[in-house]
């Protein structure tokens, strides 16, 4: 009998605001990781590059984005593999909310929930954080908060109006 392969789609979110040289900043390191992770399974949608304000310490400001994919890995596998793309891509991780080469979340997974010692999905925090609504809302709308039951673009809704000086709409 055939062995059949079990795929799980994927919600990661992206950033960077360390650049590695003048002709690696934010923004191409982000299409770096974008191909590392194409390696990984199928890419079937892309956020754009949406420039953000830093948040916590650093002064930098950051490049975010977000991808769907589709992949055979877990999510144990899946993050072990984003880490390495991080590490090809000089992330360090010395200080929590430190400057950054590359930084790839796992936010969302088809399965819902995960929880072990060293990932929980859904991410903890992505529901309050804009720079990782946004580019979701452009790929994935109606994706649906295991947790809250809402759809990326009701969190996204509910946080505009929580705090309507994020960022200007129109």
């Amino acid at each position: 009998m055939p062995k059949t392969s079990l795929h799980h789609l994927y919600a990661l979110a992206l950033g960077s605001n360390r650049p590695l040289s003048a002709k690696r900043p934010p923004a191409s390191l982000l299409r770096e990781a974008i191909g590392g992770i194409a390696a990984l399974g199928t890419i079937f949608a892309t956020a754009p590059v949406i420039p953000t304000a830093p948040l916590g310490p650093s002064l930098r400001r950051f490049a975010n984005g977000a991808v769907l994919l589709e992949s055979s890995l877990n999510p144990s596998e899946m993050l072990s593999a984003l880490q390495q793309i991080e590490d090809r891509l000089g992330r360090r991780r010395h200080r929590r909310w430190g400057a950054r080469s590359i930084d790839i979340d796992i936010i969302l997974w088809s399965g819902g929930r995960w929880d072990s010692r060293t990932l929980h999905i859904p991410h903890s925090a992505f529901r309050s954080r804009d720079f990782v609504l946004l580019p979701l809302l452009t790929i994935a709308p109606k994706w649906r908060d295991p947790v809250s039951g809402l759809s990326i673009r009701h969190l996204d809704a509910r946080l505009r109006k929580a705090t309507p000086l994020l960022r200007p709409r129109g």
